[in-house]
């Protein structure tokens, strides 16, 4: 097994990393009965050394729901029937998920609306006003 490299600055060892296995669910034959080829990751994301703090944080901010209790991600694959495929599964899921947070988001900075705008809003509500207005009848 490999270091997971997620980006160039981003390397985390494969001593990082908890394997556990068993057999998986679903139709398979005889083979499902007598392989154990799910593979279970576990990775102590808050302890981790090999994530910059920025990242950490942001990690563990978006995939909060998704620690445990001890702060390990835990990630399952059992789509193959070949166990190393799915260890490389599980690394691809963790690289996936590092790789969604790990461009920092655009601070929003608040915008006025535009006089333009503006304007445009109270002519459609000033329509708005004239075509109820004309469905009621008078009763002069």
């Amino acid at each position: 097994m490999a270091d997971l490299q997620i980006s160039s600055r981003i390397l985390i060892p494969d001593s990082e990393f908890r394997f556990t296995f068993a057999r998986s669910s679903g139709p398979g034959g005889q083979n499902v009965n007598k392989v154990s080829s799910k593979a279970t990751m576990h990775w102590d994301a808050t302890q981790s050394p090999s994530l910059p703090d920025d990242v950490k944080r942001r990690f563990l901010d978006k995939f909060a729901s998704r620690i445990t209790t001890q702060g390990e991600i835990v990630i399952i694959s059992q789509e193959s029937r070949d166990q190393p495929k799915n260890i490389q599964l599980c690394l691809d899921k963790l690289r996936g998920m590092i790789l969604e947070i790990l461009v920092p988001p655009k601070k929003r900075r608040p915008t006025k609306p535009t006089k333009g705008s503006k304007v445009r809003r109270l002519n459609e509500k000033k329509s708005k006003s004239q075509t109820k207005a004309n469905r009621r009848t008078s009763w002069d």
